[in-house]
């Protein structure tokens, strides 16, 4: 190899080097951008981002409170496709990425709402809650079914960026979820975790979790 060709590898080095330290600096989140552009999620997940809960029809998940990162991943998952729902899909892929990132800030800055009640016209008996108070904090270990707060966190309100708050969510949202996990609709769960849960449960316990789960604190008390 002569001195030129040496030469010019390492000026293709040195340029590679620096291009690689001056790529876009991450976006600093902002809430109040945030505010300004969630407009187009007001119609289903309210101002305040409670969301909201049609009786045997569909559910919009409450995002107020929930963690900002988590939402953007999952809005990130929806514009590229990962995450599949038409509505969702069609709405991400309207944003850029700032966007997403102030947007996801706005919603995790607002204080988190509880549901309430299963909000379905289906009631569901003491033993059903209770049924589902089992699954989520103790589990159902002769089906290998974990606990929900062995990865939400104490009291299911969360734990890091991967494992969102569950209590206090809508019960439509909640049952919805795992029954796209178990039936293969949704996959962009950390390791399979979600989809290899929900693939144990039966629809009653799907349901009975889930109406539990509704109607416990969002927030900590």
């Amino acid at each position: 190899m002569n001195k030129n060709h040496i030469q010019g590898a390492g000026l293709s080095a040195c340029l590679l080097l620096f291009s690689l330290g001056v790529s876009a600096a991450p976006t600093t989140p902002d809430p109040a951008q945030g505010k300004a552009a969630a407009g187009l999620c007001e119609t289903c997940h309210k101002a305040d981002g409670s969301g909201q809960n049609i009786p045997d029809g569909e559910s919009w998940p409450r995002l107020a409170g929930l963690d900002a990162d988590y939402l953007t991943k999952q809005m990130q998952d929806f514009k590229t496709g990962k995450r599949r729902n038409p509505s969702m899909e069609a709405f991400a892929q309207m944003l850029d990425d700032e966007k997403i990132v102030h947007i996801s800030a706005w919603f995790a800055s607002l204080p988190a709402t509880t549901s309430g009640q299963p909000e379905d016209t289906e009631s569901y008996s003491a033993e059903q809650l209770e049924r589902g108070k089992q699954l989520a904090t103790v589990g159902d270990w002769d089906q290998y079914v974990v606990p929900c707060s062995r990865c939400h966190g104490p009291d299911n309100l969360g734990a890091g960026t991967v494992f969102p708050a569950i209590a206090g969510q809508h019960f439509g949202y909640i049952r919805d979820q795992l029954l796209d996990w178990q039936q293969g609709h949704r996959d962009n769960d950390a390791q399979e975790l979600m989809a290899t849960i929900a693939a144990r449960m039966s629809t009653e316990d799907v349901n009975a979790v889930a109406a539990w789960l509704s109607t416990q604190p969002a927030a900590a008390q």
